[in-house]
């Protein structure tokens, strides 16, 4: 695995990011002594990304979901006592 020193890590930090993420990992050193390793990170297929309706079908709100609580909260908040 290539090592790169800190100093020239930031000069071809571009470059060595583009052939990190085509998986060509490397590892940035500081006066020879590894510090971090740097690795693509894997994308998840488009297929996998689904967030609106993750969970169609698996509860019911009901009818009245508007109302619910109506009475309680009408007795907390009554101010004819």
């Amino acid at each position: 695995m290539r090592i790169v020193d800190i100093h020239d890590a930031k000069i071809h930090l571009s470059h060595l990011v583009d052939q990190a993420a085509k998986g060509e990992p490397f590892i940035i050193a500081k006066a020879g002594k590894p510090l971090v390793k740097v690795v693509s990170i894997e994308q998840p297929a488009s297929t996998q990304i689904q967030r609106i309706g993750f969970m169609a079908g698996q509860f019911s709100v009901p009818d009245d979901f508007d109302r619910m609580g109506d009475d309680e909260i009408g007795r907390l908040f009554d101010t004819n006592m």
